[in-house]
């Protein structure tokens, strides 16, 4: 990596800021319902409270716009932090002032404390420097390891970075951009992505990138059918951005010349509509009134015996709508052959880690990432801020 790493640091008992990404979902009570996100920085956090360091730990909860908004406090996610570490975790209800601060400096060495929301201060988002400034009091050292925040230039992940004597990625960022380079840079061929999800508008970019790289695409979930159109297949009622159909018959284009095989659904499940009861079946052209939810059986298949010939894996998006089990047999076959593969298979976040969470296949990945917007833009090449606030960082009234 070109940034510093948590490792690298020599820490006996340091002040530190801890950036994460506790995005985590909550029931209907309130509580944690999926802990993926915080036992992922379970090894920073302990890395650091083994070499007795203060630690402030920070991240954002949903969508609060700026204001205090109690559905997304973190004291949920500081009860299930403590349950995790097996120790008290103090709780600031404040981000910022005289109060706060003074937590900070009483915490004993080898403790944590955890603050409320950070966007529950509108300077979050908007980057703003004298916000920053004011959680920089809260430690001389900054670690970013809020890998699936990364992506976003919020005062937490870029501003905040000038303003502190030390700052390094932490060891789950480290771990997630050593995986995905090992994709983007030096992979093992054959290489093949598989790309799915709702919309082609949101996977240009890597569609792009991983084209150059890649000696195989195969591609699913509702996207496919807008490439389908484009080679002038019948879609019946299938979800299709008519907009992006030349876009998507120009990659394809670009993809022959790269000579990058692209493996398009050959049939499908299908139905009428989501609805439970609706008439369900495959089929390997679509009838008009009925829409494409899943890749087919013998799709499913291809896909696997592809993905089994692979040996550098890049996987994002599911096949189908797989939260319900009549169309999640494409996503679990692809899962699935990623899982048994001799190949290495990234998993891009998002709705294929909730995925493979799901089906229990996590564990037999050789990397599932924190970050789905995170991952996707790395993948297009892009440096994300928070990389790039680590790699230049500039201190506040320096050189």
């Amino acid at each position: 990596m070109s940034v510093p790493t948590l490792s690298q640091l020599e820490l006996n008992g340091d002040a530190v800021f801890l950036r994460v990404d506790f995005n985590v979902p909550l029931d209907d009570q309130g509580n944690v319902s999926d802990d993926t996100r915080i036992r992922a920085a379970l090894p920073t956090i302990k890395y650091l409270l083994e070499r007795r360091c203060k630690v402030v730990v920070a991240s954002h909860l949903g969508r609060p716009k700026g204001a205090r908004d109690e559905r997304y406090s973190m004291i949920a996610v500081g009860e299930r932090l403590a349950a995790l570490l097996e120790m008290e975790v103090i709780f600031s209800p404040d981000l910022v002032g005289e109060g706060v601060e003074q937590l900070a400096r009483d915490l004993a060495p080898g403790s944590i404390m955890l603050l409320e929301n950070l966007r529950f201060h509108p300077g979050e988002q908007t980057n703003d420097p004298e916000f920053a400034a004011s959680l920089a009091r809260l430690g001389r050292v900054y670690v970013d390891d809020a890998f699936g925040a990364m992506h976003r230039k919020d005062a937490s992940i870029d501003a905040i970075v000038g303003h502190m004597e030390v700052a390094a990625a932490g060891l789950l960022v480290e771990a997630e951009i050593a995986a995905l380079n090992r994709v983007m840079e030096d992979p093992v061929r054959p290489t093949l992505a598989v790309l799915g999800g709702s919309k082609v508008s949101d996977k240009i970019g890597v569609l792009e990138s991983l084209s150059k790289r890649c000696d195989t695409l195969l591609i699913g979930g509702a996207m496919a059918y807008t490439f389908l159109k484009a080679q002038g297949k019948p879609i019946g009622a299938s979800r299709c951005e008519a907009d992006k159909v030349q876009l998507a018959r120009y990659l394809l284009e670009r993809c022959a010349e790269r000579k990058t095989l692209v493996l398009l659904p050959e049939d499908h499940v299908v139905a009428t509509s989501l609805q439970d009861g609706a008439e369900v079946k495959v089929v390997s052209e679509i009838p008009d009134g009925f829409m494409g939810l899943d890749i087919g059986p013998e799709t499913a298949r291809k896909y696997a015996a592809a993905i089994a010939e692979a040996r550098t894996i890049f996987w994002n998006g599911p096949m189908g709508v797989f939260e319900k089990e009549a169309f999640a047999t494409g996503t679990r076959a692809v899962g699935e052959a990623c899982a048994g593969s001799v190949g290495y298979a990234v998993v891009g976040g998002g709705d294929s880690a909730a995925a493979v969470a799901q089906m229990g296949l996590a564990d037999r990945m050789g990397h599932v990432s924190t970050g789905g917007g995170a991952s996707m833009e790395y993948m297009e090449g892009r440096e994300l801020p928070g990389i790039r606030a680590l790699r230049l960082r500039r201190p506040v009234g320096g050189a």
